[in-house]
Formats: structure tokens, sequence, C-alpha cells
């Protein structure tokens, strides 16, 4: 595996494939990988004659107050992983390469609506940030393919119109979410949970397929359903910032009789604000 630092260096090197007809696949992380991100990778290997992969935290999705500084930084590590699933070239650039400008200078790209909800709604910007740096991967990059989790389905969302609207020629393929035996969703950050609270994390999923199973079921009181999700992890420990029963095409609010939902949470156990979703068909 090829390791660059430099713009330069990266579309050098992508050239060199494209010049030959290789497919290309592309796998964006902010580093410190589990086994969510690796099975991104597999999934690119399958998809392209190569695969690129980038480490960068990204500041401009970092809210004040967020843990931007104490991010798990786990380079040496993640190289290691990406070398061993197959991964042909890392980019791992530093925030003065993606970001020339002064951050107020900055320009931006901003996917109305589906931004400002959900996790839009408790993180302010965080998705102007998700959507700037994506399109500038996808500039430097120009891969014929990008592979994103399920797990952040918002942004899978929101990228994928992001990609229609600008025009990209860029395939976006969506791997599911990777979770832990007990159902915990895989994330970067269930590294900051103690022992008590990674006990208590699984709670979310549980309460996720419960409310799935009764939609399954006929229930379409879906103000009734989350109320009563809320009321559980609020008992639990959990402070809740949203619990909602949503149309998966739109993410607007669900009515009675669609037939794709998708049910997202997000909830805090102490300083760790964790995420998830399942979709249901019917």
């Amino acid at each position: 595996m090829k390791t660059v630092n430099t713009i330069e260096a990266l579309r050098h090197s992508v050239a060199a494939w494209r010049s030959c007809g290789e497919r290309i696949a592309f796998v964006p992380t902010m580093g410190n990988l589990h086994d969510g991100h690796l099975a991104l990778i597999e999934d690119a290997n399958k998809l392209a004659d190569r695969t690129v992969a980038s480490i960068f935290v990204n500041p401009l999705q970092f809210g004040e107050g967020e843990d931007f500084e104490t991010y798990p930084r786990t380079l040496d590590e993640d190289s290691s992983q990406l070398a061993s699933r197959g991964v042909d070239l890392l980019f791992a650039p530093p925030v003065e390469a993606m970001y020339p400008r002064a951050h107020l200078q900055q320009t931006r790209v901003e996917v109305p609506e589906l931004s400002n909800i959900l996790d839009g709604e408790f993180r302010p910007g965080f998705f102007v940030g998700v959507a700037t740096v994506v399109c500038k991967l996808f500039n430097m990059v120009q891969p014929n393919i990008a592979l994103f989790g399920e797990k952040d389905f918002q942004q899978l969302l929101i990228i994928r119109r992001m990609v229609v609207d600008l025009q990209m020629p860029v395939e976006i393929a969506a791997s599911p979410t990777v979770r832990e035996p007990d159902g915990l969703a895989m994330s970067s950050r269930n590294s900051y949970l103690d022992a008590q609270q990674r006990k208590t994390a699984s709670l979310i999923y549980r309460s996720l397929r419960q409310a799935g199973d009764a939609i399954k079921r006929g229930e379409d009181d879906y103000a009734q359903l989350e109320t009563a999700a809320i009321t559980t992890l609020e008992d639990a420990g959990f402070a809740v910032d949203y619990f909602s029963v949503r149309n998966a095409n739109t993410l607007n609010p669900a009515n009675a009789g669609e037939n794709k939902l998708v049910i997202l949470a997000a909830a805090r156990l102490g300083q760790t604000r964790l995420i998830d979703n399942i979709v249901i068909s019917r």
C-alpha cells in the first residue's frame, strides 16, 4: 500500500490507474478504524480494480465544545489494517492541504433541508462540514464508486443528494451497519464509554428493534412508539436527542401506510453521543 499526503501525489497515482481503464473505489474515513470501516474496504475491493482510502479528521464537522482535539488518532495502526486488507492507496492529508484558507473564508457545500433536521438540529453545521469535505475528496480522488456505512443513514442520504444535485459521476454504495455481538453499532466513539455505559449502550439497538417489530405487526401510532422508546432510554440514563420514525427516502416524518421507513435514534451516555438506525420495509 502506498501512502500519500499531498493532493498532487494522490492525483498522480489515480490518474495512472484511470489511464489504464481501471475502476477506482473510495472509502473516506476519519481513522481509528474498526470492523465497520474494514467491511467497507472489503466491499470496495469487490467492486473495483483499485481501492483508495482516506484518513482525515475533518475540523469543519466538529462544533464548539465537541471532541475534535481528543478524537482518537491512530494512523500507524490504521495504516497496518488497511494494508492488510488490500488497500492500494491511503490519502492522509494535513489540515492545511484540505483547507488552505482560514476557517471563515472556506468555501462550503450545503445540502438544504436534509441537513437541518435530526442530527442537523442538534449539531448545527455538522452536515455542511461533511458535505464540504466529501465534495472536496471526490474532486481529488475522482472515484467511480464511493462506499459509506448505513449506520450514518442521514449522512448517506445527504451525500447521495449532493452527488445528484452537483452532477458528480460517482456511484454511492451503502454497506450494512456492523454491530457488536450485543447489537451496539460499531463506532470510533464507543471507546469513550466506561464499562457500565458500555453495558447500557446496546439498549439503543434493542429499542429500535422493538419499535420496528411493532411497526411490522401493524402499529402505526408512531408518536406513541417514539415516546415509549424515549422513556425507556431516559429511564436507563440516556439523554435522548431524538428517536424518530421517518420516511426512508426523504426523512420526512412517517405517515401511516408508507412502506419503507427508517427509525433513527441519537442519545448520550455521559459525554458519549451514540447514533443508530434500522430500516423497515413492509
